[in-house]
This record gives structure tokens, C-alpha cells and sequence, in this order.
């Protein structure tokens, strides 16, 4: 098939390993914007952090809504190359990118509009809010490219060329680096600059991709990147990629939850804590998805071509890598939070409480890669519903596990905790669902 790689023959370990690399190169290109924001913002002083946080959570949330269609695209599309049917595989790559549009439309249009009543939840001081408020209305008019580039990410994913969005998800995050410290200092832009150099690296970035598909690649013979909706495509897309959008909206719903209880208990530093703490946590989270992602892809060709040898030997090497990984994530993070922490936001109080954050959630590091892992495995198969019943259910739980804690008297504290055991949770939940049915379907 034009412009794809065939992933159902070859050395397996191989085959994921080049597959996974860039797609774990461009996971922490993605994170880096938000560490590099952070990183230049921390230098005005943890007010500024908790500003940018608070806007954090919402953007996670719309990163969230984009799975969508990244996942949409990279199952049905690699599902359609394995059964070597190209019209479907143009058909979703189209339906995607026009589905991925509307959504950003409509969600960037209401956090735009709603962005004071919203911000308003985290009862943050007033200044504060302000300019989170300016900052969040700055990057929401950017999100159609946020959406479109997460589209054209998974179609590129199931097509076997990983490299590709790395390399362009690259160009956008070195002109992040140089853009942030000349808008924020240089310019004195402050968490204005901040926004509006995340915004010109994300509009570069899907202008990249435009020009990539319509100039220089010819992915199933060409597709357009608008078109009608047809109920099959559109409702097959919905069904594989809406219960991994619903679930990780819904976490971050819970994770607004706990970032207001964060913020009650240790006022801005507390907030502040969570979400930078979040964002230096993705480095594990996004070291799993790359290796799920890639896993997802492998699983989603060799399933459908009937290769189920295949599928259980990459599903064996993936768990074995991620979990070194793991393993060395939870060692830094339990002996060397507070000075991982101090790079990001230097104040004394500041790393304290962040490095106690990391020190807590890095006992579930290793559990956090096993979720994302499994998750990978479902995906493949075209089964979302699992790892969106198991993160739905246990992430919830950890609203009333934070408010018993906080009620026994452990302060914010409680929150990291809440966050620990329920992560600890989901990766035994559904590594133990996946080993009830791998052989019914494998």
C-alpha cells in the first residue's frame, strides 16, 4: 500500500523499537512545550507557575479530547492497511481530520468565551486569575492546530512512519525554546509571551504537516482533508476513539477536582505543586505511550491480518521494556524529587512540597507504565472499552480517597497519596482483564 510500511512480516523487536522511538521522540516533544513554558515562567515566580498550571489542566483536557481522533486514526487506519483495503484507509484518514476540526472549534469557542467563570474554579487570588485568564484565551484560539496536527500524528502512526511527526513536532519545539525566554524576558511579555510562543510553534507545526501530506507525501494515493461524513466511517472513528478521549477527559476533570483541593490546602504553592509535578511525571507517561502507541499500531495490522504470534511476542518485549523504564523513573523520582523539582520552579517552599509530590507518586511509576502498556494491547485489538472502564473507575476514586486523607489530617499531602494508590490500581485492574481473555482472543 502507497507510502505505508508493512509492520505483519519482519523482526518484531526491531519492527517496535523503530516504531516506538519517534513516536516517544514526539510524546516528549509535545511534553517539553509545556516544561519549557514552565521552566521560563518558574524564573517570575510561583505565582506565575500557578497561573500557567491552572491553564495547564485545561489544555491537558483538550489534549485530552484530541485522542479522539489521534486514536481514532491510528486504529482505524492501520486496521484498514493490515486488510490491505487503501479506500478505507484514505476514507478514515479524511473523516478524522474533518471530525478533528469541528471539535476544535467548538472547544476552543467555549473555552474562549467561558475562560473567566471556568479559571474561577481553582479560587486562585484574583491577579492571579487574570492572567490565566488571558493566557488560556491565547492558547484556545490555537487549538485547530493542536487538533488537526494530534490527526495527522495518528495517521502517520498507522502508516508505519513514525519519524515523520517526530521530525515536525521537533521543528515546532526548538522554535518553542527559542521563542519563550525572548517573549517572556526579552520582549517582557511575561505569561502572555509564554502563550504566544506556544502558539506560533503549534501554528508551524500544522502548517508543516499540511505541507508534508499535500507536497512531499502520498500516503494511500492521496485523500482530501475535508469531506462529508458518512455515518460508517464516522461512527467507527467514535467508537475506537471516544471511550479514550472520555476516559482522559474525565481525568482531567478529576484532576481540576483535586488541583482546587490542592489549592485549598496549600493555596497557590499547593496548586502549583500538582500541576508542575504532573508535567515532570509525563516524562514516565510519556516514555509508556510511546512504546503503547507503537505496540497499539504493530497490534492493529497483525490482528487484522490474522498474525496473533505476532501480537503476543510484542505485547512480551513491550512490558519487558517499559518496565526498566519504570523502574528507574520511581528510583529518581523517591530519592531525588525535590532536586528534580528545583529546576523547574526554584523557590525554596516551592520544591519542597513538589519534590514531595514526586516523592509519593514515584511508587507507582512502574504501575503507570503497565496501564499505558495494556492500554496499547486493547487499542490494537479494537477493544477501548476496558481501559476506559478501569481509568474512569479507579481515577474517580481518587476524589473521595483525597477527601478521607484530607479529613484524617494530612493536609495536601492526601492529594498525592489519593493519586499513588489508584495509579498503583489500574495497572494491576487491567493487566489482570487483559490475562483473562488473551486466550478467548488470541
Amino acid at each position: 500500500m502507497q507510502g505505508t510500511k508493512n509492520l505483519t512480516q519482519g523482526p518484531i523487536n526491531r519492527q517496535l523499537f523503530n516504531l516506538a522511538m519517534p513516536i516517544m521522540a514526539t510524546s516528549f516533544i509535545q511534553m517539553a512545550y509545556s516544561l519549557t513554558d514552565m521552566a521560563w515562567v518558574g524564573r517570575l515566580g510561583s505565582e506565575a507557575v500557578a497561573a500557567v498550571g491552572a491553564v495547564g489542566i485545561l489544555t491537558w483536557m483538550s489534549g485530552s479530547i484530541a485522542l479522539l481522533n489521534k486514536v481514532g486514526a491510528e486504529v482505524s487506519v492501520g486496521q484498514s492497511i493490515g486488510a490491505r483495503s487503501e479506500e478505507d484507509a484514505r476514507s478514515f484518514a479524511s473523516h478524522n481530520i474533518t471530525i478533528a476540526l469541528i471539535i476544535a472549534v467548538c472547544w476552543g469557542a467555549v473555552l474562549f468565551l467561558f475562560a473567566h467563570p471556568i479559571l474561577r474554579i481553582f479560587e486562585l487570588k484574583a491577579d492571579i486569575t487574570a492572567h490565566a485568564v488571558t493566557y488560556l484565551r491565547i492558547v484556545s484560539t490555537g487549538l485547530p492546530f493542536v487538533f488537526l496536527s494530534a490527526a495527522f500524528t495518528g495517521i502517520y502512526n498507522a502508516a508505519g512512519r513514525s519519524k515523520t511527526p517526530f521530525y515536525i513536532s521537533g521543528t515546532g519545539l526548538v522554535m518553542n525554546i527559542i521563542l519563550d525566554p525572548l517573549f517572556i524576558f526579552g520582549f517582557g511579555w511575561g505569561t502572555v509571551g509564554a502563550a504566544l510562543a506556544t502558539w506560533l510553534s503549534e501554528a508551524t507545526v500544522f502548517g508543516i504537516f499540511v505541507y508534508q501530506l499535500r507536497r512531499r507525501d502520498d500516503l494511500f494515493g492521496g485523500f482530501p482533508f475535508l469531506t462529508r461524513l458518512k455515518k460508517r466511517y464516522t461512527r467507527r472513528i467514535f467508537k475506537l476513539g471516544l471511550p479514550v478521549a472520555t476516559l482522559n477527559t474525565l481525568f482531567a476533570f478529576v484532576n481540576m477536582f483535586l488541583s482546587r483541593t490542592a489549592s485549598e490546602q496549600g493555596g497557590h504553592i499547593g496548586l502549583m505543586a500538582f500541576t508542575t509535578g504532573g508535567q515532570i511525571e509525563a516524562i514516565t507517561w510519556n516514555t509508556s505511550q510511546g512504546f503503547s502507541t507503537a505496540l497499539s499500531t504493530f497490534i492493529a495490522q497483525n490482528y487484522a491480518a490474522g498474525r496473533t504470534s505476532r501480537v503476543k511476542q510484542a505485547w512480551r518485549t513491550t512490558m519487558w521494556m517499559t518496565g526498566v523504564f519504570g523502574t528507574i523513573c520511581t528510583l529518581e523520582f523517591i530519592f531525588y524529587g525535590s532536586e528534580i523539582f528545583s529546576v523547574f520552579v526554584p523557590e525554596a517552599e516551592a520544591y519542597r512540597v513538589g519534590g514531595d509530590y514526586l516523592r509519593i507518586d514515584g511508587y507507582s511509576q512502574v504501575f503507570m507504565m503497565l496501564e499505558i502498556t495494556m492500554q496499547g494491547v486493547f487499542y490494537g485489538l479494537g477493544r477501548t472499552v476496558p481501559p476506559a472502564v478501569v481509568s474512569i473507575g479507579c481515577n474517580y476514586m481518587r476524589i473521595p480517597a483525597a477527601l478521607f486523607l484530607v479529613h484524617m489530617g494530612m493536609g495536601v499531602d492526601a492529594i498525592w497519596w489519593a493519586v499513588c494508590g489508584t495509579t498503583i490500581a489500574k495497572g494491576i485492574i487491567l493487566t489482570t482483564w487483559f490475562l483473562i481473555i488473551k486466550r478467548k482472543i488470541l
